[in-house]
């Protein structure tokens, strides 16, 4: 017997478009079915495209197995290229040019564009890592936002974070005077001479970047949840090595009322891992074959149908 659902068969892919400031914005829609729920994905840090691939060696293509995962589940959604990158290039000149508050904004743009092409009153927005403090700022906006999906997002400010991933690496112990004092200087909002910075360093604290990430270090994960009483799911997988439990439980105690979930065997970029040695869950950073949790697919598609 064929694994296929009903569902499955009946989803349609297409591409889409909405406005951005200079040009169009784009994704693809996966379309599954006149009245399922409808799910936009909001996409990491870093050139990462609406697959959930990046240049800097993701090739998991997490996104889109999602997107696959949840149409064979009766649950539409949209998957979208960042202002100014890969097929959304041309919304603007300079992809480093961004804010929070840009990305949010999109986010809300193709609320509107999806609601317009489905008759849907509401859109779910699903924010995995950085996406998450996306999805959290767009909801402060809930006019046609059903609700939030915080995945492997942070829910601390990001400097504790860099801060924790430097120190849990011994060999960085070297970089650590240069790379604290950077982070100092970037969440007192002053950027940072990169002349004489060590080459191991620059693709974090890149001269170009750094009105960006000055923007992000000051960004409060749990001060925006609890700013917000949208329904909301809050999921970490236990063998998440970038986002750590202290940030699922900071989400939680700002929202105790959200679902939380915690996929014992899920990482970062939603596949499950067998062991806890750190090579073997990055090795599945690039694997686009090993399929996505299902207790992941399963928790989302009956969170957001038990909230139509």
């Amino acid at each position: 017997m064929l694994g296929f659902t009903l569902a499955a068969l009946a989803a349609v892919t297409a591409p889409m478009t909405t406005p951005g400031p200079n040009g169009d914005l784009a994704g693809t829609f996966v379309d599954a079915g006149k009245g399922s729920p409808v799910v936009l994905i909001i996409p990491g840090s870093g050139p990462t495209d609406r697959e959930g691939n990046n240049p800097l060696g993701v090739k998991a293509a997490p996104y889109r197995m999602l997107a696959e995962a949840l149409a064979a589940k009766g649950v539409s959604t949209l998957r979208a290229d960042k202002r100014g990158m890969f097929g959304s290039r041309a919304a603007i000149a300079d992809a480093n040019d961004v804010r929070i508050a840009d990305y949010a904004t999109d986010a809300l743009k193709w609320v509107d564009a999806l609601r317009k092409r489905t008759g849907a009153k509401c859109v779910w927005l699903l924010g995995h890592s950085e996406g998450a403090i996306v999805a959290l700022a767009a909801g402060q906006q809930p006019q046609g936002v059903c609700g939030l999906i915080l995945v492997a997002g942070p829910g601390r400010k990001l400097g504790a974070i860099l801060r924790e991933q430097l120190q849990a690496n011994p060999a960085n112990a070297p970089l650590f005077p240069q790379a604290m004092a950077a982070l100092d200087s970037l969440e007192a909002g002053k950027t940072v001479d990169t002349t004489a910075m060590p080459a191991a360093l620059m693709p974090l604290f890149n001269a170009k970047v750094q009105p960006f990430l000055i923007d992000l270090l000051a960004q409060d994960p749990a001060k925006l949840a609890a700013a917000t009483r949208l329904p909301m799911l809050i999921v970490r997988g236990g063998k998440d090595i970038q986002v750590a439990a202290a940030d699922l439980a900071a989400l939680d105690a700002a929202r105790p009322d959200a679902v939380v979930l915690s996929p014992p065997n899920m990482n970062h970029v939603l596949k499950d891992v067998a062991g806890d040695e750190r090579a073997s869950n990055l090795a599945t950073y690039a694997d686009p074959d090993l399929p996505i949790d299902p207790i992941l697919v399963d928790a989302i598609a009956e969170f957001v149908k038990a909230r139509r």
